[in-house]
């Protein structure tokens, strides 16, 4: 059986966490900064959770993560 190729789209995206669910970078903070205020932007820097029901199709594109 050959390798399983890993989606090298979804490899820059994503980082498994310790209890196998996936991380990844907020949106919204590319442009039109100045209308956000400072609180929300600097709450954009944290990582967020993708949602429950998308964990397994990133577990699918990321087979050796």
């Amino acid at each position: 059986m050959p390798k399983i190729k890993t989606n090298r789209g979804a490899a820059k995206r994503f980082r498994r966490t310790g209890n196998g669910g996936f991380k990844c970078g907020q949106s919204h903070r590319r442009h039109i900064l100045t209308k956000k205020s400072t609180k929300r932007k600097r709450q954009l820097r944290l990582p967020a959770t993708i949602h429950p029901s998308d964990v397994r199709m990133a577990a699918r594109m990321m087979p050796y993560s």
